[in-house]
């Protein structure tokens, strides 16, 4: 049986594999977590061990799998000879660790391969909905975009930018975890758009903007500038997904609040720098 599998997984595509360990991380976290629980192991521990043992998981497939690739993680040292590579993969073996740590669903682990400047594909996973999102799915036909606006917001520290572009627009804002999750939630359609402003890293974004692509939205920083990965400081503090009609609108709406306020308002500090 294990050697049937190993078969398998040495003649995956790239996505096949990327969704694949996605998955897997996924159920195995979902496992973890639940005997966790049952221990009485606290939110902080429970962090930790979900962190690990996800890192831990998807450093060996790729090492095994993708030997000669290079590998950028939330969770280990970076390299920088990675810059140097045609190849990188880019993962966050476990976003919205708090969530995780609360027993919610709105959580995921992403896994991403940059090649040769730009994002080849991702896959994110979503345990708590049994589900893992690919950016190889065509895109499907959205039905038309009718009444108030659905903002997806951080259910715990909302900008005051998406806020002031909330009040602008008459949207709905609709609170949920991670930053994959947020993202996914636009893909599948139950809100219409995600601005973050504020701090993120390439492992934050790379996998949910390969899907997001992959299902035809429009991905950039919210300035409308293109995201870069691999970049030797991975800090990528922004950013816009949202269905590819409402881009133009949103980029106006951003841009003027942008003009009109104070740095704090896009989580800047005193000298227009995103504070980490």
């Amino acid at each position: 049986m294990y050697q049937a599998h190993e078969q398998v997984a040495a003649e995956e595509s790239d996505l096949e594999l990327a969704v694949r360990i996605a998955g897997e991380a996924g159920r195995l976290l979902v496992e973890l977590r639940a005997g966790a629980l049952r221990s009485g192991i606290g939110a902080a521990e429970l962090k930790k061990w979900g962190d690990t043992f996800s890192q831990t998981f998807l450093a060996r497939e790729l090492s095994v799998y993708r030997p000669s690739d290079a590998v950028l993680s939330e969770e280990a040292p970076d390299d920088p000879s990675r810059t140097a590579k045609d190849r990188v993969w880019i993962i966050d073996p476990l976003d919205g660790t708090k969530e995780f740590s609360e027993n919610r669903h709105d959580w995921a682990v992403h896994v991403a391969l940059w090649c040769s400047g730009h994002l080849e594909v991702g896959a994110v996973a979503l345990p708590g909905l049994e589900l893992v999102l690919d950016s190889g799915t065509p895109p499907t036909d959205r039905p038309p975009l009718e009444g108030t606006v659905r903002l997806a917001v951080s259910r715990t520290r909302a900008s005051a930018l998406v806020g002031a572009l909330a009040e602008r627009l008459k949207a709905e804002l609709v609170p949920m975890g991670s930053a994959g999750f947020k993202v996914a939630a636009v893909v599948r359609g139950e809100v219409d758009a995600y601005v973050h402003s504020g701090g993120q890293y390439e492992w934050d974004s790379a996998a949910p903007v390969a899907v997001a692509s992959g299902h035809g939205l429009y991905v950039s920083r919210i300035d409308g500038s293109e995201l870069a990965y691999n970049q030797r400081d991975p800090y990528l503090p922004d950013l816009l997904v949202c269905r590819p009609e409402l881009a133009p609108m949103l980029l106006a709406h951003i841009a003027e609040i942008s003009q009109a306020s104070n740095p704090h308002m896009l989580g800047l500090d005193t000298d227009g720098m995103y504070a980490r």
